[in-house]
């Protein structure tokens, strides 16, 4: 099919908003968060886009490509590894690398904190808070940018923080601050 009936760019896209560092801001990473991205950006690099080049180029010598799905999936998957690559490269480039370790006002919550809250019911939970790209609140790592994570900043054990969350104004308190 030719070209000017298929929607295909080779722009790169837009980022996630998610995903997007505020303007202004610097993008901070834990020692963990940085060695996570760092592996996945060799893998691509030396494992997974060698690999489809090798199938590309193998598809290629067999003719016709129009029609040859080997050659056409490889393309399309070489230009997501080439964009997830150029991605990924501008965030450890523009990365500050922040080791709990090295904090040394330890009672009071800062980024690379592991902070354990209770809210008005009772419920404890840990929350660690990280760098945009290694959130995940399934573990308990929020992004520094989340509202209850810049509620939680510059708090120290024994206060009480408000933070408005999507369920609307919510109090909780800080019991436990800890850097690992």
């Amino acid at each position: 099919m030719n070209k000017a009936f298929v929607k295909e760019s080779d722009d790169d896209e837009e980022e996630a908003p998610e995903s997007q560092i505020p303007a202004g801001t610097k993008n901070y990473m834990t020692v963990r968060g940085h060695a996570q991205i760092r592996a996945e950006f060799e893998h691509l690099v030396k494992v997974e886009r060698p690999a489809i080049v090798q199938v590309v180029s193998w598809a290629a010598g067999n003719g016709d490509r129009s029609e040859n799905g080997d050659y056409i999936y490889g393309k399309k998957r070489l230009r997501e590894i080439d964009r997830r690559i150029r991605f990924l490269s501008k965030r450890l480039e523009s990365a500050v690398i922040v080791d709990p370790a090295d904090q040394r006002n330890c009672d009071q919550v800062f980024f690379a904190a592991t902070v354990t809250v209770c809210d008005a019911d009772g419920t404890e939970e840990t929350y660690q808070i990280v760098g945009i790209d290694e959130a995940n609140a399934q573990e308990g790592r929020i992004s520094w940018i989340s509202p209850l994570a810049r509620a939680l900043l510059k708090a120290r054990e024994g206060d009480t923080v408000r933070f408005d969350s999507p369920g609307g104004l919510r109090e909780i308190d800080i019991i436990e601050v800890r850097y690992e």
